[in-house]
């Protein structure tokens, strides 16, 4: 396996476990250390900040997170708009 594959299957694992915990807590924002810290598995050991980061990301860019306030950012899910 590459390490291009390797950091893309790592991301989508964030992915999933970020979307996992959202869809039991759907209210739920917080910091990029907080997720770390609290959304991820205890099972997933050290978490990289850089990918969970990039991770994040994509998501706010495809629609399904959004990033609140300036400075020290949180993120949640998306809000709709009726």
């Amino acid at each position: 396996m590459t390490a291009e594959v390797g950091w893309i299957r790592r991301m989508e694992e964030l992915a999933e476990a970020v979307s996992a915990y959202l869809a039991q807590h759907p209210q739920a924002m917080d910091s990029l250390e907080g997720i770390a810290e609290w959304w991820l598995p205890r099972s997933s050991g050290h978490v990289d900040l850089n990918a969970l980061a990039r991770t994040l990301d994509v998501m706010v860019e495809h629609g399904i997170l959004e990033k609140v306030g300036t400075g020290r950012v949180s993120y949640r899910l998306k809000r709709q708009v009726p």
